[in-house]
Parts: C-alpha cells; structure tokens; sequence
C-alpha cells in the first residue's frame, strides 16, 4: 500500500472508531508494523490533523475534521451502490427516492474512471417486496426520531389482536418483511412488530421518558 493511501485508511478507521485506537489496533486494521502507523501519525499530526493521543493510550480524530469530497476507493463505490439498490428495491418510497439521488450525486462528481462502477456495476441485489401501502414508513421513521410514543391495534402469527402502547427505536428493512422495534409497554420488554401484521397506528404527541440512544444500546446489548 502506497504511504499516501495508508494516511487516508488510517483517517478512516479513526473516522469509524467509537472510542480510542491504539497503534497496535490500526495496525493491526491495515496489516502493517506498530512502527509505521506511529511514524504516520506523526506525519499526520505534523500537517495540523486533529489527531489527539499517545503511545499505548489510543488515538481519536476530533469531531469536524473532514476529509476531501471525491476521495472514494473502488470498494467503497461499490459498497454505496449495492446499498443503494437494496433501499431502492426494498425500503419505503421516500428511502427508495432518497437511495436513488444518492447514485446520481455519487456519479456526478467520481473520476471519469470510476463511472463505470455505477453505470455498469458488478454487484446487485435482487428486487424487493413492494413495503405495505397501509403503513406510513416515513412517519415511522419521523416518530422515531421524535422519540414519540405509538398506539398500536396489532394482530400476532396466531391472528390474535391487541392494543399496545410502543416506543419506537428503529424501522427495520428485511427482505419481504418490514419490522417495527419498539419498547412495548404492556411487555415491559422489546418488541418486533411486523408492519403487515398492523390494523392501526395512532400517531401521540406523547414523548416517551427515555432517550431513543439509550433504548437503542439496551436493545442491542440483548443481542448479544
């Protein structure tokens, strides 16, 4: 790897790091020796790149910090590519709208050389299922957001129906079927309702108590 493209990976593994790197961790990342990434750490914090930390601490980029617009591998072409084909097929029509601008800006300011990888690309995911027309994914995704609470007339696997109060954490897109993960109040636990399985959705203006962040972490955690 040339020297020029190791000082943007190593910009972009500190980008995507959630707390402090050590040398040995991006290295580790970039398959090369502890010794070269803290000799380009040095060269990088040398040019006045917010790059705050020492040996055997870990390093974090400071928030702000961008780099150049168009400074796009191959493989993160077509990673935006294949991710805007599967919202496209499969999200709701504001997301699928959204993924196809995504394209037509992404093709408008890449090399002439990468083009190609966007008109004519190697990787591709097969056509979705059309999302329910009877549920309002955008509005969903807005309650979310707004960290409002949801009234739900909702039917199990069984047809069984019930009244629920949720909190809305997160719209997921799985191919053919659309969940909604939420606190359930009467559970008192987290829930998937899949939204072909909703009767009725009754929009509150009622905040639910806890941060959406927060619910989402001790969501994620069960995972586990």
């Amino acid at each position: 790897m040339r020297r020029a493209d190791r000082l943007f990976e190593i910009l972009q593994v500190l980008r995507r790091a959630k707390g402090p790197l050590t040398a040995a961790k991006i290295a580790e990342q970039l398959e090369t020796s502890r010794r070269t990434i803290y000799r380009d750490l040095t060269a990088l914090m040398s040019r006045r790149v917010p790059i705050r930390g020492e040996a055997g601490v870990g390093y974090v980029l400071e928030r702000g910090f961008d780099l150049p617009p168009l400074m796009l591998t191959q493989n993160e072409i077509e990673a935006v590519v294949l991710g805007s084909q599967w919202v496209a097929a499969n999200a709701d029509r504001a997301l699928s709208s959204a993924a196809a601008d995504v394209i037509a800006k992404i093709a408008a300011i890449v090399p002439k050389h990468l083009k190609e990888l966007i008109d004519d690309p190697v990787v591709g995911t097969p056509p979705g299922k059309p999302p329910d027309a009877s549920i309002d994914l955008s509005r969903l995704r807005e309650w979310a957001r707004k960290e409002r609470k949801l009234r739900l007339r909702y039917v199990d696997e069984k047809r069984a129906p019930s009244e629920r109060i949720v909190w809305p954490i997160l719209v997921g897109y799985v191919s053919g079927v659309r969940v909604l993960i939420a606190w359930c109040e009467l559970r008192k636990d987290f829930r998937y309702f899949r939204t072909d399985r909703m009767l009725n959705i009754e929009f509150l203006d009622d905040t639910y108590p806890e941060r959406r962040t927060t619910l989402r972490r001790r969501w994620e955690a069960q995972l586990k």
